[in-house]
């Protein structure tokens, strides 16, 4: 008399956010993911000096300031992705690897190398960019949020990456959603009140990124 022979228990999938959380990170890559109960959808939150890339219905959010996110976009492969950046360059000073991504310099080149590899090309990428705020009163010598957004523009039309769509530079903080396997943007302008947790995220991270100064002067930066 032959016994049945029983399956194995079948083995639950594994979800979206445990796939990525458990992926190897590469420098300067975002790895906060979470789900965000408003849009419905799995998300990666991408911090000052972060860059997210992929080519899913996922949702890539951060919120600005001074700083500035570019949402890069291949409207063939249909692959995409977001930083975020607090200075245009690091002003002739040194800084960690960690850190390059704080600098719009580093940034760009960070989150098209990383299209590139996923297929992308700059011949069918496409721009949208966001930040550029002056939020901080009493700013002083710089305007950050200008000098950032001035150069990213400048940035993006040596790479012949063209720019679809913009909001940048007023008074205000923004917050910005990106899907980037449809391309598709949306942001939001925050009340400027109640921004004192954006002020000292930016404030904190600008710190870190600063380069030293001679000793004949310095440089304000708010």
């Amino acid at each position: 008399m032959s016994s049945a022979v029983v399956p194995p228990p079948a083995t639950a999938p594994i979800s979206r956010l445990a796939q990525l959380r458990a992926r190897a990170r590469k420098p300067g890559e975002a790895s906060f993911f979470f789900y965000d109960a408003h849009f419905r959808n799995d998300a990666v939150k991408i911090l000052p000096g972060e860059f997210f890339v992929h080519d899913e219905n996922i949702l890539l959010l951060t919120t600005l300031g001074s700083c500035i996110a570019a949402c890069l976009w291949d409207r063939e492969r249909r692959v995409g992705g977001m930083n975020h950046f607090l200075l245009p360059d690091a002003g002739g000073g040194t800084d960690s690897g960690r850190d390059t991504g704080r600098y719009g310099s580093f940034a760009m080149d960070l989150l098209i190398g990383e299209m590139v590899k996923r297929g992308a090309t700059r011949a069918t990428m496409e721009a949208k960019v966001f930040g550029g705020g002056a939020v901080i009163r009493g700013m002083s010598s710089i305007n950050v949020g200008q000098q950032n957004t001035e150069f990213v523009l400048d940035y993006l039309r040596t790479e012949r990456i063209p720019v679809v769509s913009k909001d940048v530079l007023d008074t205000c903080p923004r917050k910005v959603c990106f899907l980037p396997a449809s391309g598709k943007a949306m942001v939001k302008r925050l009340a400027t009140t109640n921004t004192d947790a954006l002020v000292a995220q930016e404030r904190a991270a600008a710190a870190r990124a600063v380069p030293a100064v001679a000793a004949g002067g310095s440089v304000d930066l708010f």
